[in-house]
């Protein structure tokens, strides 16, 4: 079962937006709003985003929903086309080191000089000013710089990166959320905006959150004995969340009759778990690893225990959870996972289009443009 695109909720329909952002950050912001119905037109250069060739299933996730428009900025006979872009856009989008955007004219004062009112968005490394400004970065380099990889996810280990690209991924969901609020602003007073959104001062706000600021802090006291991931005797991996103290007390009940239970650990308050952290981490290791992944499944069904087995996107996809929620759109031949939201119980965001070929609708939009002018 897939999105039904004639009950699609396009909350922002009417909203334009002229992305020259490639990657990860700038296009998530903008294929978010896309799927809650504004119309993004993705500009690129004769040679593409470079995350069509370097990772071609998150270009093609993040791109869906979008008209494609080739534009060579290095021309000077682009400029035209860019003023017409700039004209009919509600907001740009761009995701240059700074001072480049300028350079290749498209930067704030172009966009301003033809759309007093446009919302002008920037997203960089590290931001528009500062000492870092024109430094390099990914999302690994961004995450330590903010303090994010001092944070261990399990019990006694070092920290370890995320596969999830989380600052890039953070970013892309801040700068949307800023648009929006900059095309209220707008609405309210008529006020242009320039928003200057870093993915490093996205990371640095997560991890903020997690601990906040205070030098004096315990790093791992977000860590709970039990709280962790766990290979089964199959090799599978099972998801144990046993942070209060009445989800450790039924575990240690269904495990009473297993060797290694830790049925004598049973009345162990939260506190009393963290003081002997280390052994129990390494009780429950050997535990889970003495029972295959059904059997696990077989013994903590029905007990409320949080717990889940490690599955990839695609298993996931095919729960039937999801397929009742209906989470899944298919477009073509591409299946995509629209901004995750049900309105009035029955409306959804839904996918319309797939990602374009590069300068896909180049003539077919400046025609529609210059139609609109007479």
């Amino acid at each position: 079962m897939t999105v039904d695109q004639s009950s699609a909720w396009q909350p922002l329909k009417g909203v334009r937006i002229a992305d020259f952002s490639v990657l990860l950050p700038g296009p998530l912001s903008t294929v978010l709003l896309a799927d809650l119905g504004a119309e993004v037109v993705k500009i690129e250069s004769p040679h593409g985003d470079p995350a069509r060739s370097l990772l071609p299933g998150v270009f093609n996730t993040l791109n869906r929903n979008k008209r494609g428009v080739m534009l060579d900025l290095k021309d000077p006979a682009s400029a035209a086309r860019v003023a017409e872009l700039m004209r009919w856009a509600d907001v740009v989008v761009e995701s240059f080191r700074p001072g480049v955007a300028a350079r290749i004219g498209i930067g704030l004062e172009v966009a301003r000089s033809h759309n007093p009112k446009i919302i002008y968005c920037s997203m960089s490394g590290f931001g528009q000013d500062g000492p870092w400004r024109a430094k390099s970065g990914h999302d690994l380099t961004y995450s330590a710089a903010a303090g994010a990889m001092s944070h261990s996810g399990s019990w006694g280990q070092a920290p370890a990166r995320s596969g999830l690209p989380v600052g890039d991924l953070v970013a892309g969901m801040m700068a949307s959320n800023a648009i929006l609020a900059a095309l209220r602003e707008r609405d309210l007073t008529g006020q242009s905006a320039h928003l200057d959104l870093s993915i490093f001062e996205s990371m640095f706000f997560c991890a903020a959150t997690r601990h906040g600021l205070d030098e004096q802090v315990d790093l791992t006291g977000h860590l709970f004995p039990g709280n962790d991931l766990y290979q089964t005797a199959d090799g599978q991996t099972l998801a144990l969340g046993l942070m209060e103290d009445h989800y450790w007390q039924v575990f240690c009940d269904r495990t009473a009759s297993l060797a290694g239970g830790l049925s004598e650990c049973r009345d162990l308050d939260e506190q009393a778990r963290r003081t002997r952290g280390d052994e129990l981490t390494t009780q429950l290791k050997a535990l889970v690893r003495s029972q295959t992944l059904e059997q696990w499944c077989q013994r903590l069904e029905g007990s409320d225990i949080p717990f889940e087995v490690c599955v990839t996107p695609a298993q996931a996809a095919n729960s039937a959870h999801l397929r009742t929620r209906v989470r899944v759109a298919q477009q073509e031949d591409q299946k995509f996972v629209p901004f995750p939201v049900t309105v009035n119980g029955r409306q959804r965001p839904a996918v319309t289009r797939v990602s374009p070929r590069i300068g896909q609708e180049t003539e077919v939009f400046f025609n529609e443009r210059q139609s609109a002018q007479q």
